[in-house]
């Protein structure tokens, strides 16, 4: 749970619960029990913890990832109702994690709290930004639940090493993540954080010059479900793409639709094989989701996919963080469910 781009020199390995995995009823309590957990380092805070009628809340502000375990284990042997995540993508990333031998499938209904610099699957679920826990406490009663699914990344050699998440990139997304960290710093948030960094990424990569961090390739391969290498156009390196994107959210900041099937609830992929000003200066209408037979051509593919495999030399970033290059197998994780209003 921390507050800038982090590099992980591995990925963490699911606990193993010392009971077995919390299979979770429908709510029993007339007054549910509500477990609450706030990332102190959020871009903006919590507001402060009022009693209520309609829940009864146990909050817990872990100091880091390490702590996240043993509160997701009490939170399990107190079978909680609900689960609130007050923080960003991060957050919701490190509890999907560390939750992963807990909870297994069988999650309570969670509540996000979109209090992070970015909050994409907020976004998604069509979450206020300043949505405060008496909100979302109300919204268990009068609400609604949306179900998704987060990426389930683990080495294919280690099933037990495992992240769990809604946005991963590569390639060129890296360096426009680190491009995002600035416009943070600048103060921009959110939508506005994620404009001023698809603009500041796409001038960057149409004017720069050929061998610089923005034009490069990286690189990597892909494998679909049955094995077969996901299609290349031919242009540029065989074994490179310049910008891979993966998600299994539908709706995305200031309206991108990097996907023509914006309803779809696989895994989808968007890559794109080379840094060619053709394919680049089409970028814009790909953003809106105008995809053409002459695009694919041209070098941009999208596949949808209930598994994929990445063979990767370089980092990859997952909402938000970096994780090392490897041989990694993408599937669907559990059926979530969350509140929304």
């Amino acid at each position: 749970m921390h507050g800038s781009v982090h590099l992980f020199d591995r990925l963490p390995e699911v606990v193993k619960p010392t009971a077995p995995v919390v299979q979770v009823a429908a709510p029993a309590r007339q007054i549910p029990l509500v477990g609450v957990i706030r990332n102190a380092r959020s871009h903006r805070e919590m507001a402060p913890v009022e009693n209520t009628a309609k829940a009864t809340l146990l909050l817990e502000s872990p100091g880091d990832r390490a702590d996240l375990p043993a509160i997701l284990s009490k939170f399990a042997e107190r079978r909680v109702d609900y689960i609130v995540l007050a923080g960003g993508d991060g957050t919701v990333r490190d509890v999907l994690t560390c939750g992963a031998g807990i909870f297994g499938e069988s999650w309570p209904p969670l509540i996000v709290l979109p209090n992070g610099k970015t909050n994409a699957l907020a976004v998604d679920l069509g979450l206020p930004l300043n949505w405060s826990l008496a909100e979302a406490v109300e919204a268990i009663h009068t609400g609604r639940i949306e179900q998704r699914r987060p990426l389930a990344i683990s080495l294919r050699d280690n099933a037990n090493a495992r992240v769990q998440g809604f946005v991963l990139g590569a390639g060129a997304y890296t360096a426009a993540i680190q491009l995002g960290q600035k416009a943070h710093k600048s103060g921009a948030f959110n939508s506005l954080g994620v404009g001023i960094t698809v603009v500041g990424s796409l001038l960057q990569a149409i004017f720069g010059s050929g061998g610089n961090v923005w034009r490069r390739g990286t690189p990597m391969r892909l494998f679909d479900g049955e094995g077969r290498e996901v299609e290349h156009s031919g242009i540029g390196r065989l074994d490179e793409r310049f910008l891979l994107f993966i998600s299994t959210l539908r709706r995305f900041p200031v309206g991108l639709r990097p996907f023509p099937n914006g309803d779809s609830s696989t895994m989808r992929t968007a890559l794109l094989d080379s840094s060619s000003r053709s394919l680049l200066l089409r970028l814009p209408m790909i953003f809106r989701g105008k995809i053409s037979q002459g695009m694919r051509r041209a070098g941009y593919h999208v596949v949808e996919s209930d598994s994929i495999q990445l063979d990767i030399s370089d980092r990859f970033i997952l909402d938000g963080e970096a994780f090392p290059g490897g041989r990694y197998q993408l599937s669907l994780g559990p059926k979530l469910r969350f509140v929304v209003p």
